[in-house]
């Protein structure tokens, strides 16, 4: 009997992993209906999007139970990477991918009559993240399991996440991402597992029977952690890794005494106010509720993942005295630097350690990555606030840093300025918790995400920490993942390098190098151009459904998709737009080069001027995409709702690349990684990682323009004139002239006065001293189109070379520098 069960069990596991298309087909038809509950009859594409990724989900299952038995087994050295953002995109296409079996799943599906593409369509993208750093955390999740890394990411489960982005007369407006209302097939939750996360009240000081110091937190609420996990499979290996999301419940979500006296409100209360932890990302911080709101959500979660590591640590080990040796917690910028107060507070208070091996332990533990030089960005906490909903790790924050000073005064005797800008409480007016400085001190390693800005970090906002401990210091330049980017994006180029060099650069970029001598071969050029050409017609289709305007795909593809901030400069691209629109008015120009401008990305919904700066745009389109004079050669679109959805056909798309920031203000950028690796040419500020960019390309290769950072620095000491510059040039005036003048906004002709008068004032990010040299690059970049021979060149060159910015290369250099991880491969039985 045992050997029959075993033999069936088998089967069964034979059977849901089969990979063929017939085997495809029937799990496909069995899902719809065991999970649907539908026929083929009555099936919307969303039952069978569902039905497929459940097919699909089956697989992954396969692989991650086995992983988490094979990590268990071997108590494996485990990378935790804490991160408020998870931006994952899509899922169903990049497992597809990551399996292998795209070409079976599309052939299963036309079998049925359907569209893989438009089931693709139906999935809705989770919003768990703002930008860059979400999506970065995501690239580094494929990329820790396609180097089988055991790894676990944590992080909070939003249930509205970032905003959907309609456009409605020019402006931005905000629609609420309700991402989970046809549910999450990729998702399994965990409620058997639970953690308590205390909040307010106070704390009460003892001495125990053994003569220790100890506290007892007497919290003013709870609110129960539960996780959510969704595997993350690597690419062509068995590893499937875990990212588990925290959402925030009550301990209980109703209460009966009061809705049986008619307190229908009071009942569900509770529910309501600790759920709110987890439902939006990153709530508007302006009001004083705000700021509570989101210092309870980085607490929330960074407390749930350190208790469910030290569960998971105890389940083979007794104590947590190696626990430094079982993870590597890396934290993604200051959200999780919560981390040091609250790991010591679990070892000293829950776990009865003494301070100085807790404090060991924690510093072993924890590493640090910075994401940005503006100092405004690093975060604070008001010390009322904090200490009122956190009164435990106040004291906590207060002992660490009185022994941090003890030791900073003894390096340094008599330099209180030095231990002032080095104290974890900025004494300067409100007094306030610097959680930067928190996140250094007990960190072992910190980093910077690309050679300049990890250069800047020690010469500017942390120069004291690194004269401390220059041992500390190191760089981890960015880098993307080429699954998601290339091989899901882009297929027809990724078909076409694969029959050029063979598939192994999928996993390792730096074979790409080998696409440098076709470069030279006019064959491969031409289907270069195929492919290119096919990538741009499917991205005007694109933009015409979502914007109404057509688009020729002769036209260079000029595009700059971020989010919004005013140091990207999206204005200064503006400028330019109205500086040939101008020159097409005038009759200066009359060989221009045909351009589509396409512009997508967000702002925050409280960035007054970023929002003003979407309706520029779009009132600047509205014009000269009506205007008969200047719409063959010109066009500007505004594409909605940028995300990793949509960013996929973007970047094929692109010709150009703008990656135009203040130089110095950029930390890395990875939009700019993504654009080169699918062939478009960069025109760029030498910062952040356009630096090594450029070095890795050819600066021949390269469109590079503008002040450097020491320029800009130098300029603003010396005392920055802008409205000088706006005198002395003429074509300069012009444009602001007629943008301040209303032309683009007759309905309120003063709409775009500010933004020009604080360009004239003030001009902060310094657009109107790189304006002329922008423009004169944009010059170069006209007639090096016009030869497409050697444009193509150029592009092959670019990708060739982009081998460095693979997501697979920083995580080695993570592996090895900082987390001290060997890959653990996974078989299955």
């Amino acid at each position: 009997m045992r050997r029959s069960r075993d033999t069936r069990k088998v089967a069964i596991v034979e059977r849901d992993t089969a990979n063929t298309a017939d085997a495809l087909k029937r799990d496909l038809l069995e899902k719809l209906f065991c999970n649907q509950g539908k026929f083929p009859a009555v099936a919307t594409k969303n039952d069978y999007y569902l039905a497929l990724a459940h097919v699909v989900r089956d697989r992954l299952m396969h692989r991650w139970v086995g992983t988490v038995r094979t990590y268990f087994e071997k108590a494996s050295r485990t990378v935790a990477y804490l991160s408020a953002e998870f931006l994952l995109g899509p899922q169903l296409g990049n497992n597809l991918v990551n399996l292998g079996i795209d070409d079976q799943v599309r052939r299963a599906v036309a079998d049925l009559g359907l569209s893989l593409d438009e089931l693709l369509e139906q999935e809705p993208e989770p919003g768990l993240g703002n930008g860059g750093l979400g999506r970065l955390a995501a690239c580094y999740m494929d990329s820790l399991a396609t180097l089988q890394i055991p790894a676990i990411g944590y992080g909070i489960r939003y249930e509205f996440g970032i905003f959907d982005q309609a456009i409605r007369d020019g402006w931005q407006v905000e629609i609420t991402d309700k991402w989970l209302r046809l549910g999450n097939p990729w998702e399994i939750p965990r409620p058997e597992i639970a953690y308590n996360v205390r909040l307010g009240g106070h704390t009460e000081p003892s001495v125990d029977d053994a003569g220790r110091y100890c506290v007892r937190w007497v919290p003013e609420r709870v609110i129960v952690g539960s996780p959510y996990d969704t595997p993350v499979l690597g690419y062509a290996v068995n590893n499937a890794n875990l990212l588990r999301l925290w959402r925030a419940e009550a301990p209980e979500s109703f209460d009966f005494q009061a809705f049986n006296v008619g307190d229908y409100y009071g009942a569900v209360e509770e529910k309501m106010v600790s759920e709110n932890i987890t439902k939006v990302l990153y709530p508007n911080d302006e009001p004083a509720a705000g700021k509570q709101l989101r210092l309870e959500q980085q607490y929330f979660f960074v407390s749930c993942s350190l208790q469910d590591m030290i569960r998971i640590h105890l389940q083979r080990a007794k104590t947590l005295d190696h626990f430094h040796e079982k993870y590597a917690v890396q934290l993604n910028d200051t959200h999780p630097a919560l981390a040091v107060a609250e790991l010591m507070r679990l070892l000293v208070d829950e776990h009865r350690m003494d301070w100085e091996t807790a404090w060991q332990i924690t510093t072993n533990t924890l590493a640090y990555t910075n994401h940005t030089l503006l100092p405004e960005a690093l975060e604070t906490w008001p010390l009322p606030l904090f200490g009122r909903l956190l009164p435990r790790h106040l004291e906590i924050v207060y002992e660490i840093n009185r022994r941090f000073l003890d030791e900073v005064r003894r390096r340094y005797p008599g330099d209180d300025a030095r231990a002032s800008r080095l104290s974890l409480i900025g004494e300067g007016g409100e007094k306030r918790v610097r959680m930067a400085n928190l996140a250094c001190v007990g960190s072992h390693a910190i980093n910077g995400v690309a050679q300049l800005h990890s250069e800047l970090l020690k010469a500017t906002v942390l120069r004291d920490f690194y004269e401390l401990a220059p041992e500390k210091f190191s760089n981890k330049t960015n880098g993307v993942t080429p699954r998601r980017f290339m091989v899901l994006s882009n297929p027809g180029l990724a078909r076409l390098i694969t029959a050029a060099i063979g598939d192994t650069w999928v996993r390792n970029l730096d074979e790409l190098r080998k696409l440098e001598p076709l470069a030279q071969d006019a064959g491969f050029r031409h289907e270069w151009r195929r492919v290119k050409g096919d990538c741009k017609r499917g991205l005007a289709e694109k933009i015409r459904r979502a914007t109404g305007v057509d688009v020729d795909p002769s036209f260079l593809f000029d595009v700059q998709v971020k989010r919004f901030h005013e140091y990207k400069r999206q204005h200064l691209n503006v400028l330019h737009v109205v500086t040939l629109y101008n020159r097409l008015k005038r009759g200066v120009v009359t060989d221009l080069t045909p351009r589509t401008f396409v512009f997508g990305g967000k702002a925050a919904p409280g960035y007054v001027v970023a929002k003003l700066i979407i309706k520029l745009i779009n009132a600047v389109a509205e014009t000269l995409n009506a205007d008969r004079d200047t719409n063959q050669v010109l066009r500007v679109v505004f594409f909605p709702d940028f995300n990793v959805q949509n960013a996929q056909p973007i970047y094929p798309g692109a010709d150009l690349s703008e990656q135009i920031s203040t130089a110095g203000l950029e930390a890395s950028g990875t939009g700019n990684m993504k654009f080169a690796l699918n062939g478009a040419l960069t025109i760029g500020t030498l910062d952040g990682a356009n630096i090594e960019i450029r070095e890795a390309v050819g600066a021949e290769n390269f469109f590079c323009f503008g002040l450097t950072a020491e320029d800009v620095r130098r300029r603003k000491a010396e005392g920055y004139r802008p409205r000088d510059l706006y005198e002395g040039n003429a074509e300069l005036r012009e444009v602001l002239d007629l943008i301040g003048s209303g032309a683009f906004a007759p309905s309120d002709r003063t709409l775009f006065q500010p933004l020009v008068g604080s360009l004239l004032d003030r001009d902060e990010y310094m657009l109107l001293a790189d304006y002329p040299l922008y423009v004169a690059c944009q010059a170069e970049v006209s007639r090096a189109w016009q030869d497409r021979e050697q444009w193509t060149r150029m592009s092959v060159l670019n990708v060739a070379r982009m081998g460095m910015f693979s997501s697979d290369r920083a995580i080695r250099e993570y592996c090895r520098d900082i987390w001290r991880v060997e890959p653990v491969p996974i078989e299955l039985s």
